[in-house]
């Protein structure tokens, strides 16, 4: 999906598209979200009705005419903008539909009995048999197998990825396609409720939720329109007793230059256009708020396994204590990995094998055997077998299983765990409850490019922590590694909730963004103000996020946060641009009406435009056309670039779309009068 062309807005197909959306949000039961415009809407038909009342009758009604169609445009304008944003999205959605095939499943029955069913007739809990070759009917987690996956229909990458039980990268997606292997899924959502639904859901829906700061512009915006009613009424009732006499075109349309309706009109284009462009990125943001507080973020939280390293941790050597042979430590090790479906247990398998020189079929788990798995609370996995009690595990952990059988811990295991973990490994130990066989080293590797990605978010004053389940030395090698600004080591699933709320309710109350894959990762990813999920990770993570990241980037973070801000400050400026050009539109419109009856309000006329009735077509004609003119702009953003503080960046913005919204109406309202003047059309 990344490496489509992205729908352009000067297509013909586009734009025709977009202009019927805008002719059909012309009803005041939907312009009723937009107050603003849908006062506009009002005064149109006002002035519709008096033009044609005029013509009927044989008055003046060129004029009133050509207001009413500037003011039409003025709301067309406005809803085009919206309705062009939508398509760009509903674009998206469409190529995303096409990924969506009436496939068929090897559904599994409870006697292993397979059964070729409909894709989309799978519920949560359904379990499927996918072979080489086939699409991947649904959103699910493989319990059983490793396969190599094409997830290109989906991500827009054309390098397929590695999923496997166990671990974190066990979530799979429907309509990606298995290259080679044979996975045994458990199906992990309802028909209409899978990851590719959600996307297109969310893209083509019209319902999109305003975010607070939206909701509080809104309200600003509806005040100021409230003001400039008033205040056009006060100068109904002062030129009146000046003896001035102004119809109701000319009201309506001063009233209508006054409000801003500019950023009333490009207001829900800014939103939905953010959206978008997150979409562009790979990322599917499920919530506008999301989308916008990722702007504020002064804190990101990052889990290490699958977020700043690859995932993937790799068993890469054995090492005895003093006393132990090399063949029990390794004996040992295998006996307690035999049932221990994660990477790391089936690496130390495949790298036992190695060492002893055996196949698979030569090892076999001994009668009466029981499988001790893996949970965040113990941190050791292991077998009972008879009297024997084999664990792996936490250096901590196990070292306290040890004891617990009073038996001695050897003076070796410290030097050689404080040795793998400096280094930037992690230590597994093996013992029973006699002795500490010795240390097992996991490699990881920390994902290529994430430290610039740091080092940028630090630049944007935004601290990143990364926590993880390692000990706190191999903990400080990957954080020194990684760039972070800080670390928890030997974190357990609650600690990330607990972290995320500190931030949250500390004296600064951080706005926390949270990256996770896995399915301990789904209370913190709830808590936080921006959660992302991997793509790859479980199915639990991705329904808990308000996000979700395609490319399983934790780098792709940067990306997210610069478009939130994008969205505040491109806000921001636009509503600048737009209360600054009434100030030249009052400059036009003002002296235009008092100036016949008192030649001296002739000073405020520093345009010079030719006539009163000109002045006023003028001031109506900018205002229409500039909506449609800033419409790029609102749909690409303002480009987000770190300034040294908030206030420079404020100020700079205020300069150029303040000035500019000063400057350009004197130069755009003058040069269309002087078209008005040429052609002669009052």
């Amino acid at each position: 999906m990344k490496n489509e062309k992205t729908t352009s807005i000067f297509e013909v197909k586009t734009l025709l598209e977009a202009f019927k959306g805008s002719l059909k949000r012309l009803n005041p039961l939907t312009l009723i979200k937009n107050p603003v415009i849908l006062v506009v809407e009002i005064g149109a038909i006002i002035t519709t009705l008096i033009g044609i009342t005029n013509l009927v009758y044989g008055g003046n009604f060129l004029f009133n005419i050509q207001i009413s169609i500037w003011l039409w445009f003025t709301v067309i304008f406005a809803n085009f903008a919206e309705s062009l944003a939508e398509i760009r999205g509903k674009a998206r959605a469409k190529s995303l539909k096409t990924t969506r095939t009436e496939a068929f499943a090897n559904k599994l029955g409870n006697d292993g009995e397979i059964t070729s069913v409909p894709a989309l007739s799978l519920k949560k809990q359904d379990m499927v048999l996918v072979k080489e070759g086939e699409i991947i009917p649904s959103d699910g987690d493989i319990v059983k197998g490793t396969g190599l996956v094409d997830e290109s229909a989906i991500t827009g990458e054309s390098a397929p990825v590695i999923r496997e039980s166990g671990g974190d990268i066990s979530g799979v997606t429907g309509g990606t396609k298995l290259l080679s292997g044979e996975i045994k899924i458990r199906i992990t959502v309802d028909p209409g409720e899978t990851f590719l639904d959600s996307m297109i859901n969310m893209v083509e829906s019209a319902k999109r939720e305003k975010t607070p700061n939206e909701k509080a512009l809104e309200i600003l915006l509806m005040g100021l329109t409230a003001l400039f009613i008033v205040v056009v009424v006060t100068i109904t009732a002062f030129s009146n007793f000046m003896g001035v006499t102004i119809s109701i075109p000319i009201l309506i349309a001063l009233l209508v230059c006054l409000m801003p309706t500019t950023i009333g009109g490009l207001l829900p284009a800014i939103g939905i256009a953010g959206m978008d462009r997150l979409l562009q990125h790979n990322v599917i943001a499920l919530s506008g708020r999301a989308v916008e507080a990722s702007g504020d973020v002064s804190a990101v939280l990052l889990d290490k396994t699958g977020t700043i390293t690859l995932g993937s941790r790799k068993a890469s050597e054995f090492i005895p204590v003093d006393g132990v042979k090399m063949n029990d430590l390794i004996e040992a090790s295998i006996l307690s990995s035999l049932a221990d479906e994660t990477p790391e247990g089936r690496s130390i398998v495949v790298l036992a094998k190695k060492e002893l020189g055996i196949r698979g079929q030569d090892i076999r788990a001994p009668d009466d055997s029981t499988f001790i798995p893996f949970t965040p609370e113990t941190r050791m996995s292991g077998i009972d077998y008879g009297p024997n009690k084999i664990r792996k595990g936490a250096s901590d952990s196990v070292q306290e299983f040890v004891k617990s059988c009073e038996s001695i811990v050897p003076d070796d295991v410290k030097s050689i765990v404080e040795e793998i973990s400096r280094s930037g490994d992690t230590p597994l130990v093996v013992a029973d409850c006699s002795k500490i066989y010795g240390v097992i080293r996991l490699k990881d590797v920390v994902k290529k490019g994430i430290k610039n990605r740091l080092m940028q978010l630090r630049r944007m004053g935004i601290q990143s922590v990364m926590i993880t389940g390692d000990n706190p030395l191999t903990a400080a090698s990957i954080a020194a590694e990684a760039g972070v600004d800080d670390f928890v080591a030997e974190a357990r699933p609650e600690t990330k909730l607990e972290m995320i709320r500190k931030y949250q309710s500390g004296e600064t109350q951080h706005l926390v963004a949270m990256i996770g894959d896995g399915t301990n990762d789904a209370p913190a990813l709830a808590q936080a103000d921006v959660a992302v999920a991997m793509s790859a990770g479980t199915a639990a993570a991705r329904e808990a996020a308000n996000m979700v990241d395609l490319d399983s980037s934790p780098a792709k973070l940067l990306d997210i946060v610069e478009i939130g801000k994008e969205i505040l400050i491109t806000r921001g400026a636009l509503t600048t641009f737009s209360i600054a050009t009434d100030v030249a539109k009052y400059f036009a419109i003002i002296p235009a009406l008092f100036a016949v009856t008192y030649p001296e309000l002739n000073v405020l006329n520093i345009m010079h435009l030719s006539t009163p009735g000109s002045a006023v077509l003028s001031a109506v004609i900018f205002n229409a056309l500039i909506i449609p003119l800033l419409i790029p702009l609102s749909l690409r953003g303002v480009k987000y670039r770190p300034a040294s503080s908030v206030t420079k960046l404020l100020g700079t913005n205020i300069l150029i779309y303040g000035l500019g919204g000063l400057a350009l109406p004197f130069i755009g309202i003058k040069l269309i009068d002087m078209i008005i003047s040429f052609l002669g059309v009052i």
